[in-house]
């Protein structure tokens, strides 16, 4: 009868060393969880040692500064931007006809007004990501002076906003061409279609997963940092990407509330700021996805 043998005892190094490398990563992810509690707010700050224990080899320090006189300029910048947004929106509805010649000029002031839409709502959303990158810029010689840096960060987010303003332009134009818009609104049996896909959006992983993205600016910073001319601009396109993410259904809703409805834009405006920076977010979200959906139930029975 045969006997098993025991296999060869396979050497310990590797694992030994593959635990370690675990225990670094996870003991990175325990700053990182920390860190979420306080990214949101002014006091937040890395010491050296934390900073350093979260960078890759070869890659400058990031420490985040406290805020200083720069941070009332960037803030007031906002205000601005958000304000003069809101109200060129709210002059552009008194004022405005409801229907546009089919002309490159009319697509022209659609693209206007839908870039005009996206600033209005999603800079009070983006202002804590711009400080937290102003912070972290504010010692880092390779991205030279701190104003350009922050300035191609934003501009990252306008980019990526005019596209997607492009894009919401064609279709207004062309539900438009086709009838299927009038007074800045789908007809009735198409907005409560539009109302009942915004709101399942919610809902979706999608939906989940730039959320998750959304509500952790130290952890996206930590992870995709480059000491580079164009990162500042990179990591400004790409999360604004994520907002897209997060919020490009539900921004279509205005055709089935009305384009130039200013009253809904800010009730969207406060859901997308509570959902990214309150408590129990991602659950504001979807409860405001139910009455969206509940809505377009509503006026498809109608």
């Amino acid at each position: 009868m045969l006997k098993h043998e025991p296999s060869p005892t396979k050497p310990v190094g590797r694992p030994v060393k593959r635990a370690s490398g675990m225990f670094k990563h996870w003991s990175q992810l325990a700053w990182l969880t920390r860190l979420k509690q306080a990214e949101w707010w002014p006091a937040a700050r890395l010491s050296d040692g934390e900073a350093a224990s979260l960078q890759r080899p070869g890659r400058r320090r990031l420490v985040l500064q406290q805020p200083d006189a720069g941070h009332v300029v960037l803030y007031t910048s906002a205000i601005v931007a958000c304000a003069a947004a809101w109200l060129w929106l709210a002059g552009a509805s008194a004022t405005t006809p409801h229907v546009h010649a089919p002309d490159w000029r009319s697509y022209a002031y659609a693209v206007t007004m839908w870039q005009a839409m996206v600033v209005a709502m999603m800079t009070p959303t983006v202002v804590p990501w711009i400080s937290v990158f102003a912070r972290l810029t504010a010692q880092t010689e390779d991205q030279g002076s701190s104003p350009r840096a922050v300035g191609a960060f934003a501009g990252g987010y306008f980019v990526v906003w005019l596209g997607y303003s492009v894009a919401a332009a064609a279709l207004q134009m062309a539900l438009q061409g086709l009838g299927l818009l009038a007074d800045h609104r789908v007809v009735l049996p198409l907005a409560g279609v539009v109302l009942v896909l915004a709101g399942s959006s919610q809902f979706l992983p999608l939906k989940r997963a730039c959320l998750s993205h959304c509500r952790n600016p130290l952890t996206y910073f930590l992870a995709r940092w480059k000491n580079r001319p164009t990162g500042g601009f990179r990591l400004g396109a790409t999360h604004g990407a994520y907002c897209l993410g997060c919020c490009w259904l539900v921004m279509l809703s205005g055709f089935g509330v009305g384009l130039m409805n200013l009253a809904w834009m800010a009730v969207l405006t406060l859901v997308l700021c509570l959902e990214q920076v309150a408590p129990g977010g991602e659950r504001i979200g979807q409860a405001a996805g139910l009455a969206m959906a509940a809505w377009g139930v509503v006026l498809l029975l109608t």
